[in-house]
């Protein structure tokens, strides 16, 4: 059983007088920078001389090179893209990691294959919220919080755990709602990516292709699109499973809907779904996907593009684009 964390384990003490580093202000950069301000802390801001850098600097964080914030920094919570990561690391992070220092990740991604390396004279800690940036930002500015998956890679200091915790507060995760949960940059990895590659991304290809036959049913592509996803009502079903439960989120559809989904939903699982699973956790585990990925982004993400051009110009995506039109979003 996953151990889970109270708030009154929270040392906040351990950051009086050190300065946070937020490197890269994106949508998780921003958020985190934001809810760590809010709670007390001393932060500021590196990342590249573009819009988010100017972002930084209208809501009043100082904003340095991203070399320069690591230098100064106690704490570094690294919050790149995990393709950026590895390209950022070696020049602007790795020679400010001093004995004693810090470093954070929200992903276990470029530790756990060891396309970052740490010394090991810094603390390590992966600080992970389940929640998209902008939810980070929003739920505790209303006084709530989100899950987080936390754990300990490197314990130079003695003191990781600790700051593992107060980090976790400082962005919001203890506040009324939210979970603070023992992980690993390993365990994070694979639930992550098993996401993205199993039911996540055949949510979409077979919600693309519900579309197709509904029209080639002779529905019309409006009303197909609203009945799928364009309504509103996919998104306000996830909000049910969360809040009510998985299976009992059942109870806020109608009883021929619930019958319909219960004697045809498990149709769609079988042999063949339960294999496709089981391989991407083989790939995932053995290294073969970010194997892949590397090698893709080497040879200038050719195929990544092609397959988002392809979606982003598919029927589906025109109707939808007409839709939206028609709805004034």
């Amino acid at each position: 059983m996953a151990k889970f964390y109270a708030a009154n384990q929270v040392d906040r003490a351990i950051l009086s007088g050190k300065t946070i580093a937020i490197i890269g202000y994106g949508n998780q950069g921003r958020s985190q920078a934001i809810n760590l301000r809010r709670t007390g802390n001393r932060v500021i801001v590196g990342n590249v001389e573009d819009e988010s850098f100017r972002q930084a600097k209208s809501d009043s964080f100082e904003a340095l090179a991203m070399d320069a914030a690591a230098a100064r920094a106690d704490v570094i919570l690294l919050l790149l893209p995990d393709e950026v990561a590895p390209q950022v690391y070696p020049r602007h992070i790795a020679p400010h990691l001093n004995a004693g220092k810090t470093l954070i990740f929200a992903s276990g991604y470029n530790v756990t294959y060891k396309f970052i390396v740490p010394p090991a004279n810094v603390d390590v800690i992966l600080v992970a919220p389940r929640m998209i940036g902008q939810g980070v930002h929003d739920l505790p500015a209303r006084g709530e919080g989100f899950p987080v998956l936390v754990g300990v890679k490197q314990d130079a200091s003695g003191n990781a755990a600790a700051m593992m915790l107060a980090i976790a507060a400082g962005i919001g995760a203890f506040m009324r709602g939210g979970a603070v949960v023992e992980s690993s940059f390993e365990e994070e990895t694979l639930v992550d990516l098993f996401s993205e590659h199993t039911w996540a991304g055949a949510m979409l290809f077979m919600l693309e292709r519900a579309f197709k036959m509904l029209t080639e049913a002779g529905v019309s592509p409006e009303v197909a699109l609203l009945e799928l996803y364009a309504s509103g009502e996919l998104g306000e079903i996830g909000h049910a499973m969360a809040s009510r439960g998985f299976w009992k989120q059942l109870g806020l559809h109608s009883h021929t809907s619930q019958f319909g989904q219960l004697t045809h939903g498990a149709d769609f699982i079988g042999p063949d779904a339960e294999a496709l699973m089981l391989k991407a956790i083989k790939e995932i585990r053995d290294g073969t996907f970010a194997k892949r990925w590397a090698t893709e982004q080497a040879a200038g993400s050719s195929t990544f593009n092609r397959l988002l051009g392809e979606v982003l110009e598919s029927p589906l995506a025109k109707a939808e684009s007409e839709l939206f039109t028609k709805l004034g979003r």
